[in-house]
């Protein structure tokens, strides 16, 4: 079934409320076990949404906007543990136990909160980046602290991204743009995130859950290789390549291994 023959499933815009009291917006979707989204850079709740029409089917689906982005909430100072506590916030919305997807640096966080202690019942992180410099941060908190969000957003695009600078250039035209400068002053939590270290024991210690890393065929090798090396780090935990998969998020390509590894009765 190609993306635009997908059936869009009925949505609901709820609100969940993490531990420093910050709102945050999730849509709910579907029917079966539950999982989260946990999504990117410049990505929102809308983003996820035609991967959880692909799920809905068989599962229920959160979908929700990180903090700083689309209809959530914010706080002054931020840290990576604020998003895992979104995160657990949202895990009690679904019912206090509930299966996640993390993409991209999405992904990271999903790991870490694996680790935190978050009751998540199964996890699948597709095309987690490797770990950056701790540089990055720094730089994009001066750019925003300077109200050069546009300079911000080119930064993470060229740096982080590896964009070329014809595209880059390019793209200052695009129609998007100004929601990518909206957006801007979450490449500073995407840069904290992504600063953790490496796949590692200090990283991985605690995930108790199944994991399935997954990595496109035809995205950089890099990926395949975060991919089996959290296969080798984790006691739960297996790689698998998506063919013709890229960095993008496909639902035709990820749904069906997505369903076939959430919709598991572990219990029975």
């Amino acid at each position: 079934m190609t993306r635009e023959a997908m059936p869009k499933s009925p949505r609901t815009l709820e609100h969940a409320t993490s531990k420093d009291g910050t709102r945050i917006a999730y849509d709910r979707t579907g029917q079966g076990p539950p999982v989260v989204l946990v999504l990117g850079a410049f990505n929102d709740r809308r983003t996820g949404a035609p991967l959880a029409d692909a799920l809905a089917q068989h599962l229920t689906v959160f979908s929700y906007d990180r903090r700083g982005r689309g209809d959530s909430g914010d706080a002054a100072a931020y840290a990576v543990e604020r998003e895992i506590e979104d995160l657990d916030a949202m895990i009690g919305a679904a019912g206090g136990s509930a299966s996640v997807f993390g993409y991209s640096s999405g992904a990271v966080l999903a790991l870490k909160a694996a680790a935190a202690g978050l009751p998540i019942a199964r996890l699948a992180l597709f095309e987690m980046p490797p770990a950056q410099s701790a540089e990055h941060a720094a730089a994009l908190a001066s750019l925003i602290a300077a109200g050069r969000r546009g300079d911000a957003v080119e930064y993470f695009q060229r740096r982080l991204v590896g964009i070329p600078e014809p595209i880059v250039a390019q793209l200052r035209h695009a129609p998007f743009r100004p929601a990518l400068e909206a957006m801007a002053h979450t490449l500073v939590y995407e840069a904290a995130i992504m600063s953790y270290g490496g796949v590692s024991t200090a990283l991985t210690a605690g995930v108790r859950a199944p994991v399935l890393a997954l990595a496109g065929t035809a995205s950089p090798p890099f990926m395949r290789e975060v991919a089996d090396a959290l296969a080798r780090a984790l006691s739960q935990a297996t790689s698998q390549t998506i063919q013709r998969a890229t960095h993008d998020i496909d639902p035709a390509l990820l749904g069906p291994v997505l369903v076939r590894f959430f919709a598991v009765n572990d219990g029975a």
